[in-house]
């Protein structure tokens, strides 16, 4: 019986994947003037400064509308907006200076950080800043003139990595400059979308204010394509703002090259390093990628395999097969990984002289026997079937009869299944014999 794992060495050793795929990566991280007038700021940066000691190389953008809107109330000035765009007179831009340089001021103090008996104890961090964006005026536009709000033209990645290079934590504010000298107010997120961009960053993450993307069991989706984010942000669905930019910027990214954009919501203790360090996070990812996808076993898959089925053998729910064995049968696997891990596996022994396959070892991982991979990899291995010209399919099993029979199997006896498998039955075990037409 295996020895019960303590949990936090048990989540130490799951998250050393992550820790070993993040080292080196580029993450741009966006967050709003909110988290900045937070409580939770010193917290976050905490977290920040965690990744940056495993390796990560960062690029903070911290926006700044609410500093905005209190530095015109100061003087009694309201805000304008053109649908979610700032107006930005001169009143307002000499705001915007006060306010940015306000937040920059803030994260660089909290990032030079270094007190004994804190997180960020002998961390020493160095921050960048700089004149990395350069902007242009959005002009005029169905009538309305934006004065001093600007749009990125250009991001000068090659400053930019060259301080990551040097080990700081580049920090980028929504103003952008122009050749001409003059200074734009620009959306943060549009800063972001467009320094992953230009990066080549290796993921875009938002911190939310809001509750983040809903499906329509009112629960965040785990993964998107652009195309599905899009669609959700068309489809007059009330999200807020917050999730609004943030949406548009993982689209704008993703499509940009960037392979993975995160929306985790700021405010849950820990989302930054729970999406990046656990396999299902608690955000919601734009990608493009192949997340998860069900393919042919490859000999790189035994480990995952023997992994998943070990635990069963164990307790006499699977006969047990050696790496010899996985090795002369990995082409009859199918696999379910899920970033970089099997999750679910299941093998097909064909009788094609007598039209009929064996489904065998059909195991999925605990954390997620009850979120439909089973049934996956069952119309897989169907589809397989079908394929081959096979019309029945049959399986043996101690203790899940009850799982296939709901599924379309029903019990059968040894002279249905051909004749070459027969000498294999063991009596020892007193399998359950189920078989499945196929139409």
């Amino acid at each position: 019986m295996s020895p019960k794992i303590d949990p936090f060495v048990q989540h130490f050793r799951a998250s050393a994947p992550y820790i070993h795929a993040h080292r080196g990566r580029t993450f741009v991280i966006m967050f709003g003037g909110e988290a900045v007038a937070s409580k939770d700021l010193r917290t976050l940066l905490y977290d920040v400064a965690l990744l940056h000691s495993l390796g990560v190389r960062i690029v903070l953008v911290a926006g700044a509308r609410p500093q905005i809107d209190e530095a015109l109330a100061r003087r009694a000035v309201a805000p304008r907006f053109e649908g979610d765009l700032r107006v930005t007179d001169d009143v307002a831009l000499q705001c915007v200076k006060e306010a940015v340089g306000a937040t920059r001021v803030e994260l660089e103090a909290l990032l030079s950080m270094g007190l004994p008996n804190s997180p960020m104890a002998g961390a020493r961090l160095q921050v960048a800043t700089g004149n990395f964006v350069m902007a242009q005026p959005v002009g005029v536009v169905d009538g309305v003139d934006y004065q001093h709000t600007g749009k990125p033209r250009r991001v000068d990645a090659d400053a930019i990595r060259q301080r990551l290079d040097d080990g700081a934590v580049v920090v980028l504010t929504p103003i952008g400059y122009s050749a001409t000298g003059e200074a734009f107010n620009i959306s943060s997120h549009d800063v972001a979308a467009a320094a992953a961009k230009a990066l080549g960053a290796d993921k875009l993450i938002g911190l939310l204010e809001e509750e983040g993307v809903l499906d329509a069991e009112g629960l965040p989706p785990s993964q998107l394509t652009p195309h599905e984010a899009e669609h959700i942000l068309r489809s007059g669905r009330d999200l807020g703002h917050d999730v609004e930019r943030h949406l548009a910027a993982a689209i704008e990214a993703c499509r940009g090259g960037v392979p993975r954009a995160h929306l985790v919501a700021r405010q849950s203790e820990g989302s930054l390093l729970r999406e990046l360090f656990t396999r299902d996070g608690i955000g919601t990812m734009v990608t493009s990628e192949t997340f998860e996808g069900v393919h042919p076993a490859t000999q790189g898959d035994i480990g995952g395999i023997l992994a998943l089925i070990e635990p069963l053998e164990e307790q006499g729910v699977l006969v047990r097969r050696s790496r010899e064995m996985l090795e002369n049968d990995i082409d009859r696997f199918t696999v379910i990984e899920r970033d970089g891990m099997v999750v679910a596996c299941a093998a097909l022994y064909a009788y094609p002289d007598d039209s009929i396959a064996e489904l065998a070892c059909l195991v999925v991982h605990p954390d997620y026997r009850t979120s439909g991979r089973g049934d996956q990899l069952l119309h897989y291995i169907e589809r397989q079937c079908h394929a081959q010209g096979l019309r029945r399919l049959f399986v043996l099993t101690t203790q899940t009869s009850h799982w296939f029979r709901e599924r379309g199997f029903d019990n059968c006896d040894l002279s249905d299944v051909p004749e070459a498998r027969r000498p294999l039955y063991d009596q020892g075990r007193r399998s359950k014999i189920l078989l499945k037409p196929l139409d």
